[in-house]
């Protein structure tokens, strides 16, 4: 009883009687919505940094302590398996907590967890920190899919999510410069505690400037602001069930949802793949640097950033909500790029960068729409289940392109590699065309 009390503030705040006018109504909507995306897109973006350290730092380490290439993939499997697991235990506990401490505390363990790291010597240690890391990084996006749900309707969510979606991109492009740069610059080391105490500071500022749901806040709920009737029949068809309810109607019998999660393993293993491999390819087949292999990285991120706008811009403009028939185009593009790569044979770093552009540009449409896909699928209040749900297997995907990939590489070469990628980029296309006709898919 003393722990439930002490714990309260970590609970959803409850709802609160719109007793204001319409145009306070106006004024807090325009002011928060500005704020908490502000809030969200510095937050994730930071979330990355203390994710993608390891990354970015792996081949200095492993050539400091003379580990093989193996060792690093197995701790990125670890990570992964539980990463996805917790993007689904986190996204059931963030649709019954207040987010700004959610995700504030988890991104402030992160950064302690960083540091740690920093000063870790053993494979044990190693695998064991950044195994916990996982599970907190899983604190991250759950609350980004509960307020973006919240505060944005779905006739502009496209585009608004897509703007938040590339927080990851920012975070993924500056790590591997920042980390790189430190690790050449004074140790390996220092790319895993500068990012972790950025991580902390980040993440004292979302408990102090994130808010929870505008009915909280006695503010309408975002489909009668908006006037939006898609909006408001999922608000109509949400109401207030217990979670295991609501996993069982609108998560695991919702069909949508399973063929979506399925095609996001596939995405994934190419997303996670090119990310986490890509500067070890160019070191070994073009004798980059690492910071100049980081840098193509960096191309990776802006291609990113951009494709994720114009996936999200696209699917409201063009497909009217419906985020499939974007998804398909994409992950074609997926497979054109990733073929350019793989042929391209001669050093020429401008075309290589352009190369890892364009695989940014078509890779982070499928990965944000996918997600955004499953949230609109489901439930009005299971949205962090919804995408945690999907999570599970898209970070299934990324722990195949750990150990498993590493193995593909050391045995079949490079080509085995992208071979590999380029087979499961044409299953995620085959999973998403039974769902190509679906306009508004039917929970359950």
């Amino acid at each position: 009883m003393v722990l439930s009390k002490w714990l309260g503030w970590f609970r959803a705040m409850p709802e609160v009687s719109v007793d204001r006018s319409q145009e306070e109504i106006d004024a807090a909507y325009r002011y928060w919505r500005m704020h908490i995306m502000l809030g969200l897109y510095a937050g994730y973006a930071v979330f990355y940094f203390t994710r993608r350290s390891f990354n970015s730092i792996m081949p200095a380490m492993l050539d400091d302590l003379g580990w093989e290439r193996a060792a690093g993939g197995a701790i990125l499997s670890m990570f992964y398996i539980v990463y996805g697991a917790s993007r689904f235990i986190s996204g059931m506990l963030s649709d019954f907590a207040n987010p700004r401490y959610f995700m504030g505390l988890g991104l402030i363990i992160t950064g302690i967890i960083n540091i740690l790291f920093g000063f870790s010597s053993s494979l044990l240690a190693f695998t064991a920190l950044w195994t916990l890391n996982a599970f907190f990084q899983g604190w991250g996006w759950p609350p980004c899919a509960k307020l973006m749900t919240a505060w944005y309707s779905r006739n502009e969510r496209g585009f608004w999510w897509a703007i938040c979606n590339t927080s990851h991109n920012v975070g993924g492009a500056l790590i591997p410069l920042l980390a790189g740069a430190l690790a050449m610059g004074y140790g390996w080391r220092y790319g895993m505690i500068v990012p972790g105490i950025i991580g902390i500071a980040v993440g004292l500022f979302l408990c102090v400037r994130l808010r929870d749901r505008p009915v909280s806040m006695g503010l309408p709920t975002i489909g009668a602001w908006r006037r939006d009737e898609l909006e408001l029949e999922q608000e109509k068809h949400s109401a207030r069930l217990p979670m295991w309810q609501i996993l069982q109607r609108y998560v695991f019998s919702n069909r949508f949802i399973w063929l979506l999660a399925a095609s996001y393993l596939f995405v994934y293993v190419v997303r996670i793949g090119i990310n986490d491999w890509g500067n070890r390819y160019l070191q070994e087949q073009h004798g980059y640097e690492l910071l100049t292999a980081n840098s193509a990285i960096f191309w990776l991120e802006i291609g990113g950033f951009i494709g994720t706008l114009v996936a999200g811009w696209g699917s409201d403009r063009f497909f009217k909500g419906n985020r499939v028939p974007m998804n398909i185009i994409f992950t074609l593009g997926i497979l054109l790029s990733v073929g350019m790569l793989w042929a391209l044979r001669i050093d020429h770093y401008p075309l290589i960068a352009g190369c890892f552009f364009f695989i940014g540009f078509f890779i982070f449409g499928p990965q944000m729409l996918i997600g955004m896909a499953a949230a609109e699928a489901a439930h009005k209040e299971s949205a962090g289940a919804a995408t945690g749900f999907v999570g599970v297997f898209g970070y299934l995907g990324a722990a195949l392109s750990g150990y498993p990939l590493a193995r593909v590489t050391d045995t079949w070469g490079w080509d085995g590699f992208f071979l590999a990628l380029s087979a499961t980029t044409l299953l995620s296309v085959v999973l998403l065309l039974p769902l190509l006709g679906a306009r508004k898919p039917a929970a359950g």
